[in-house]
């Protein structure tokens, strides 16, 4: 099963062994510029609209094989990198955020910058079982193009892949409406985690 499509030989590898895959990455935010006198309180502000940590639970995951653990990996090291994240009516971040699966419901454990618990959040997978699972199809199939298919079969694929990725990313956001605010790129990276707790490689 491969969550992120492995191009070996074909395209450079990501920070943590990965294959970089441009579509499934957003485009990198260039490092902002030091904040003048006037500006410190929006930028203290934009650093604490961040997750700062994740970690999984990884006794309520399905066993998974180097691949996948492998792709857990790379899936939270992109999510660190770049995030936007904030809990509604709550100023405590950075935040922590630590992912469990328990009788099918997907826990989100959020812990402020002190380290006390802020919130948690409890939402059923039956929604997004229908898009992790057509995702993990499509990559297969994606992954077994790129070495038989025509460049126009290969690109039909990849656009249906990254419709599915986006289709999931917005019903996460959808569900989380109200608890928490993330960006499009923030949302993005957690799907991605999220099919990465379900492979099992």
């Amino acid at each position: 099963m491969h969550i992120f499509p492995r191009l070996r030989g074909k395209w450079p590898a990501g920070p943590m062994g990965g294959v970089a895959f441009p579509h499934d990455a957003p485009l990198r935010r260039s490092a902002p510029a030091p904040a003048h006198a006037g500006e410190h309180g929006a930028a203290a502000m934009s650093d604490k609209n961040r997750l700062s940590d994740v970690r999984l639970d990884e006794a309520s995951l399905a066993p998974a094989g180097p691949e996948a653990e492998q792709e857990r990996r790379v899936a939270i090291f992109d999510l660190l990198e770049a995030n936007s994240f904030a809990l509604d009516g709550l100023d405590a971040g950075p935040y922590a955020l630590a992912l469990s699966i328990q009788e099918q419901r997907l826990i989100f454990d959020v812990a402020g910058a002190d380290g006390a618990a802020a919130r948690t959040f409890v939402l059923s997978l039956t929604p997004l079982k229908r898009v992790v699972r057509d995702y993990f199809m499509i990559c297969d199939s994606y992954y077994q193009a790129i070495r038989t298919a025509t460049p126009q079969q290969i690109e039909a694929i990849d656009m249906a892949r990254r419709g599915l990725h986006n289709e999931g990313s917005e019903l996460l956001r959808e569900r989380l409406a109200g608890k928490a605010t993330f960006d499009l790129d923030t949302a993005r990276r957690l799907f991605t985690l999220i099919c990465a707790l379900h492979a099992r490689g």
